[in-house]
């Protein structure tokens, strides 16, 4: 059984018994999936390897802890961060490991190790070939160690950057090919594309498309009718079809990684031209709304499509007149979120709001839920001709018909106001076929 003696404080006493500390072991086996372990041993191996040393050497094992993660990021490792909480906590006080690079590869975890050390949490450290206790000779070459770990990472990363770069600079981009080119498997080819003979000429096809004025959802629906599917298999989605609207590679240049600003000329096919690229970044830039306009709308994300289920947006058209004027015109259509093939017409927000007021002529009044909100306005009303106009009696009229009220809130209210009416109805408001009901 391995034991660690203290001497008591103030020197030696030689005729006082030294109790001997057991160190209790937790042996730790990690195995990343990364290309510089790949000649490492196997979790199960490294586990075979270090039981039979501690057989040999009478350690006691508490616990066997197994991990793959890599060991580059500092606490990221769930087992390896368990493994250091228990050993605060007493649970265990060595360590049993392959080597110490199984531990760290970082300087975070290695000083983490180095503290418990310290704080007299953690005794020993025993690798195959090696073993650490709280000695300053024996932590310093185990900080070396740690860092040569690091300093290994760091340099195959900046070889594999350099080995990228060189790819690239030969006109081949080190990543999976995009639909419509398939990866050569050969190693002499490695990071060489084909074309895909069947998926690129649909791809030619969807930018020929777009470039004559079909919108992205008039080709997404083209493509799901022609069963067009992925190398994968896959139904092609909507967003990754603007992806490859507005891939590069199509015409022959990218730019990798993405962002980084470094453009290279591939030397792999094109599919397209660069004049149908740009004719088609024409097209997506008439058909796009920017994002970042702040629109506000009445009855947005309060109205349910009655086909899909979907909800219900609004967007707003502009009509120039002859006297050089403008008429804005707000609509209300399905978002088509859960079936891009809604069939529900878009209604004209005038002839929406003239449904909602034919809808409050049909429902209970308790439906609308509005007493509350009539009542503060009789309050404010009066506070208002007594307050401004010298009035000095209040309207005594309790019969405020709620009905009419909510009707005028609907065509002369706010925004705000119209938003608060309508979430004040107590069922479920649903558009469908420009008809507006209750469910």
């Amino acid at each position: 059984m391995n034991t660690i003696l203290r001497a008591p404080l103030g020197g030696v006493n030689r005729q006082a018994v030294q109790a001997p500390i057991k160190v209790s072991y937790c042996l730790y086996a990690r195995k990343s999936t990364e290309e510089e372990d790949k000649q490492a041993l196997s979790i199960e191996s490294q586990v075979r390897e270090m039981t039979q040393l501690a057989e040999k050497e009478g350690l006691a094992i508490t616990e066997v802890k197994r991990e793959s993660h890599s060991s580059k990021e500092v606490g990221q490792r769930a087992v390896y961060n368990e493994l250091l909480s228990e050993i605060r906590a007493g649970k265990f006080n060595g360590i049993l490991t392959w080597a110490p690079d199984r531990l760290s590869r970082n300087a975070g975890d290695l000083g983490a190790v180095v503290d418990l050390f310290d704080q007299g949490k953690l005794l020993e450290i025993r690798t195959y070939t090696q073993k650490f206790t709280n000695n300053p000779n024996e932590k310093f070459m185990l900080m070396i160690l740690g860092s040569q770990a690091k300093l290994e990472n760091d340099q195959k990363i900046i070889n594999v950057k350099r080995g990228l770069r060189a790819r690239c600079e030969m006109g081949w981009r080190p990543s999976t090919a995009p639909t419509g080119y398939l990866n050569e498997k050969h190693v002499d080819k490695k990071c060489q594309v084909r074309l895909d003979p069947r998926r690129s000429i649909v791809i030619r096809q969807i930018f020929e498309k777009v470039a004559g004025g079909w919108s992205g959802r008039q080709t997404y629906r083209w493509l799901s009718q022609t069963g067009f599917k992925t190398k994968n298999n896959k139904k092609l989605s909507l967003a990754n079809l603007y992806t490859i609207l507005r891939n590069t590679f199509y015409y022959g240049e990218f730019e990798y990684p993405t962002g980084g600003g470094m453009w290279y000329q591939g030397k792999h096919e094109p599919i397209i031209t660069k004049e149908l690229f740009d004719k088609v970044q024409a097209s997506l830039q008439e058909q796009y709304i920017p994002k970042t306009e702040s629109k506000e709308f009445a009855f947005t994300k309060l109205i349910t499509c009655g086909y899909c289920q979907s909800g219900i947006t609004a967007d707003e058209k502009f009509k120039k007149l002859k006297d050089g004027g403008v008429n804005r015109h707000v609509y209300y259509m399905c978002t088509k979120a859960r079936n891009t093939d809604c069939t529900n017409q878009p209604i004209n927000e005038k002839d929406l709001i003239d449904e909602l007021t034919n809808l409050l002529d049909t429902i209970d009044l308790d439906e609308i839920g509005m007493k509350g909100k009539i009542e503060e306005e009789i309050i404010r009303y009066n506070k208002f001709r007594m307050g401004v106009l010298g009035m000095k009696t209040k309207d005594r009229k309790a019969d405020v018909d709620t009905r009419e009220y909510a009707k005028y809130l609907l065509k002369e209210g706010t925004i705000t106001e119209k938003r608060e009416l309508l979430s004040c109805l107590k069922s479920k408001v649903v558009l469908k076929d420009r008809k507006i009901s209750l469910e």
